[in-house]
Parts: structure tokens; C-alpha cells; sequence
């Protein structure tokens, strides 16, 4: 069968046609997928907050931090996943394309069975490691060790996806992440509010809404054209392909694991505050994460459009690309960051009417969304070198700039001055550092790229 043929049109040529345009028709369901997604955990934190209390909004919020430690290694994967499929895809190479989709799927597989063990039996320590109070911690650990039942739905769903945008299609994710987000609402309100089984009620509910997300993804790929269909038989692991989402995806798995440290650590710091401070915190985390998504759709856009045209060899478009995407996250980090702060009381207000929750939750908002641009710039810089191939001195240096520094942040500048703003500083000037030494490297190493094709005689 031919790699080209459509699949009801969702799929998109990146390598070739009008740059801007096809960016913003595929960055677009992405972005909508993101707010989404957090529109629907802001429903799962809201209803826990005002129907359960402020300890189990707490208790929901001190979560985040170690989840994401735990599970960044394995999502890391599936941006290997996307690089292999799209350099594939554009360089149309079906074989190695069906090699990597059923390689990656088992893979997501096996991954969200080891996460099930290491959430369930790691919840209890690690929460207690991290200073979590006392009235929070059974209801943080309940939350926990429900909520990674579902990991191999989550895993199989962010792996699918992956190949999807891979081929330029981010439509059908959103409207299965739709549907899944509808249910996990309906069923939100059913178990806390009706049967008043409160967080495990939220988290069972995220739990059932994965697996119907998992469920749309594989159904889709199965009845999908060309390289890119998953067929069950097929599923096996293919030794060179698994090597390669491992070279591309581990090192950024590895540094979202490692941001996840110096997050734990800063929740740590955040959590001696107590309970209320950290419900503040956790309201402001949510609002924030919509600026965020919404940045990362083109962290992702600049990742697939890279990916493809480096398989298809077009150099002067992945420079394009670049200017386009950073163009773009810019503005969308400068309007949703300065919307957030502007209504900022309001939208606290949703979460909670605790007076002092919001005053918490705005401390953070001033330093952190009027300033968040500045970690789409560094996050599109990254998916452009992903995309190239280059995934270990990107990692080297997130680490380094960000996280590196924020620890020695904790230890110095918060150490002599504990308060809130002075913790919070911590990211902007991190952020900088970090945009500064991605851009001279995405330089070298597009250079580099343009020095080899030329010996190989390919021009652009």
C-alpha cells in the first residue's frame, strides 16, 4: 500500500507547500487538546475542592510533582516515537515505519505495567520524603496509587498520539480526548458528589476516562492507511527501532524526570507553608498549566515539522519552521500568561473561596504567568532539536540551566530569604539562562546538519 494514500485527509504533508499555514492548522487542534485536557483536570480539582475540602484539594495538587517524576521517563519515549515516525514518514521509508509504530505500542505497554508497581508500592514513601503534612498524606497516597491503575491507558494513549502528530494529524486526538474528558467530568460529579467517595472518586474517574482515550487511540490506528497501521499480530519489538526511540526519547525523558526533581523539591519547599499554601499553589499550577499546553502545542509543532523535514532533507524549511514557531509562542505565551495574571482573582476564585488560597495562588501568577513566554521559546527550541536528531545536549543542558540551577537556587538565595516570591523566582531566571544556551546550540547544530548533507551532495 502506498505510504501516501489518505486516511480520510488527517494526515499533513510538512514538507512541502506554505509553512505558516499548515503551522497553524496543526498547532491549533493541539493547542485545543491541551486546554482541554487541563479544562478537564481543572474540573477534577474543582469539584474536589469545593465538594471535598481544601485538605483534599491539597492532597490532589501534592501529587503532581512525583507523578510527573515517575512517568516522564516513559512519556519521554513517546517523543522518540514521534521523531522516528515522522522522519519516516517524510522520507517515506514504510518499512521502518510499521517496524517502529508496533515496537513503540509495545513498549507503552510494558511501560504502564512497571508504572503500576512503581506508583503503587512508591506512593506512601515518597510522598512522606517530600514533607507532605501529615492531614494531606492518606488521601495524597489514596489519590496515588488509584490514579497509576490507569498508566497503561495513559501510556498507550500519549504513544498513539504520538504517531498521529507524527503524520500531521492532531485532529482525531482531540475529539477522542473530548469525549474521554466529557466522561471523566460526568463521572467526577457522580462519585464525589453523589456517592461522596471524594479524591478516590477523582481519581477512578481519570482512571476510566484513560482507558476509553487508550481504547479511540488503537481503534483509530488499526482502521488507519499505510505504514503507520497498527495491526495486532505485528506487535513485537524490533531491536533497532527500540534502540533508536531509546536514543531519541530516554534523554528527554530523563530531563522531564530530573525537572520533575527540582519540581518535588520545590514542592517540598512549598508544602512547609502548609496546607493552605499549597492549596494556592496547586489552583495557580492548574491556570498556569492552560498557558502551558497551549505553548507546548508548539514545542510539538516544531518537533513533527522538524522531524519530517529532516527525513525528507529540506533544510532551508526547518530554519523556517523555527522563526515561525518561536514567532508564535511568543504571542501566545505573552496574551494567555498576562490573561492569566490579569484575572487572575477570578479565576482563583473558581477553585477555591478561601480568601488566603487565593492570595497564595495570585503570589505565584505574578511571577510566573507574566514571564511563562520565555519557557515556550525554550521548549520550541528543544523540539527543534529533537527534531534533528540531537536529544542528549539538549538534555545536558535543560539540566544544567534549569534544573541544576534551581536547586542551587533552593539552597542558596531561598535558604537565606524563605518566602513564596523568592522561591518562585527561581523559574523565570532559570528559563533565560537555559533559552540562551538552546539557541546557541539549535545554531551549531543546524550548521552541522547543513555541512553533512552538502558532503553528500543533497543542496536545498
Amino acid at each position: 500500500m502506498e505510504l501516501r494514500k489518505k486516511s480520510k485527509s488527517y494526515e499533513m504533508d510538512m514538507c512541502s507547500g506554505p509553512i505558516f499555514v499548515k503551522i497553524v492548522i496543526f498547532a491549533i487542534p493541539l493547542m485545543l487538546s491541551g486546554i482541554l485536557q487541563l479544562l478537564f483536570n481543572a474540573a477534577d480539582i474543582i469539584v474536589v475542592g469545593r465538594f471535598a475540602g481544601s485538605e483534599s484539594l491539597a492532597a490532589v495538587g501534592s501529587t503532581s510533582s512525583l507523578i510527573n517524576l515517575l512517568i516522564n521517563v516513559f512519556i519521554g519515549l513517546s517523543v522518540g516515537t514521534n521523531v522516528l515516525v515522522a522522519r519516516y514518514f517524510g522520507g517515506q521509508q514504510e518499512r521502518d515505519l510499521e517496524e517502529t509504530v508496533h515496537t513503540a505500542m509495545v513498549m507503552a505497554g510494558g511501560g504502564g505495567l512497571l508504572l503500576i508497581v512503581l506508583g503503587v508500592v512508591l506512593a506512601g514513601p515518597m510522598l512522606r520524603l517530600m514533607g507532605t503534612p501529615e492531614d494531606v498524606l492518606p488521601l495524597s497516597v489514596l489519590y496515588m496509587q488509584i490514579f497509576f491503575v490507569g498508566m497503561p491507558a495513559n501510556l498507550i494513549y500519549n504513544f498513539g498520539g504520538a504517531v498521529l502528530r507524527a503524520v500531521g494529524d492532531t485532529k482525531r486526538p482531540l475529539y477522542f480526548l473530548l469525549f474521554a474528558g466529557v466522561v471523566n467530568v460526568v463521572l467526577n460529579l457522580f462519585f464525589v458528589i453523589a456517592l461522596s467517595m471524594g479524591v478516590a472518586g477523582v481519581a477512578l474517574a481519570t482512571v476510566i476516562s484513560q482507558c476509553i482515550s487508550a481504547f479511540l487511540i488503537v481503534r483509530c490506528l488499526m482502521k488507519s492507511d499505510g505504514g503507520y497501521r497498527l495491526v495486532p499480530k505485528r506487535l513485537r519489538i524490533v531491536r533497532n527501532k527500540m534502540r533508536s526511540i531509546i536514543k531519541i526519547g530516554l534523554p528527554a525523558g530523563l530531563q522531564g524526570a530530573v525537572f520533575s526533581v527540582s519540581n518535588v523539591l520545590i514542592q517540598s519547599s512549598v508544602n512547609s507553608f502548609g496546607s493552605v499554601a499549597m492549596a494556592g499553589n496547586t489552583a495557580s499550577q492548574n491556570i498556569e498549566g492552560f498557558v502551558y499546553n497551549a505553548m507546548n502545542s508548539l514545542y510539538q509543532t516544531a518537533l513533527s515539522f522538524t522531524s519530517q523535514n529532516f527525513g525528507a532533507k529540506k533544510y532551508s524549511r526547518m530554519k523556517r519552521i523555527m522563526v515561525y514557531c518561536l514567532l508564535l509562542v511568543t504571542v501566545v505565551g505573552f496574551v494567555m500568561g498576562d490573561g492569566a495574571l490579569y484575572f487572575g482573582n477570578q479565576l482563583l476564585g473558581i477553585y477555591s473561596s478561601d480568601p488566603q488560597v487565593i492570595q497564595y495562588g495570585m503570589n505565584r501568577l505574578r511571577i510566573i504567568g507574566s514571564t511563562y513566554y520565555i519557557c515556550g521559546l525554550m521548549d520550541c527550541m528543544v523540539g527543534g532539536l529533537r527534531g534533528m536528531g540531537y536529544s542528549i545536549v539538549p538534555m545536558f543542558v535543560s539540566l544544567t540551566g534549569a534544573c541544576a540551577f534551581r536547586v542551587l537556587w533552593l539552597y542558596t538565595v531561598f535558604a537565606a530569604n524563605r518566602t513564596m516570591p523568592v522561591l518562585y523566582y527561581s523559574y523565570p531566571v532559570s528559563w533565560s539562562i537555559t533559552l540562551a544556551a538552546h539557541v546557541l546550540t539549535y545554531l551549531i547544530g543546524l550548521r552541522k546538519i547543513k555541512r553533512q548533507w552538502l558532503a553528500q551532495g543533497i543542496t536545498d
